[in-house]
């Protein structure tokens, strides 16, 4: 259970997460933008990790256990997004002449 002096703390830190991040993401040259954003999509897989130890934990509740599969679900969007998005990144640079030997 959170006390009165855990909550302000945990907003604090996550307003100057979003504030830190957002400046970080607005220094990065668009010609950078989607190749690092794309491979460091990879990284949700610690929250899919992570989130799977929350929902499996023995005295969880309700909530927690629907965070975690909230978690667990957009975080998997955001790591195969991020394959999709560097897959296709990548195709850019293939030559015209060769055939693509993928199924």
């Amino acid at each position: 259970m959170l006390d009165a002096t855990t909550l302000p703390l945990l907003f604090f830190v996550f307003v100057l997460a979003m504030f830190l991040g957002v400046e970080l993401i607005k220094k990065v040259p668009s010609q950078l933008h989607t190749p690092l954003m794309s491979g460091s999509n990879a990284i949700s897989g610690i929250t899919i990790v992570g989130a799977l130890i929350a929902s499996g934990h023995q005295g969880s509740d309700v909530v927690a256990t629907a965070l975690a599969v909230l978690a667990i679900a957009f975080a998997t969007i955001n790591v195969v997004g991020g394959y999709l998005v560097t897959d296709r990144m990548l195709g850019m640079f293939k030559s015209k002449g060769k055939e693509d030997s993928r199924p």
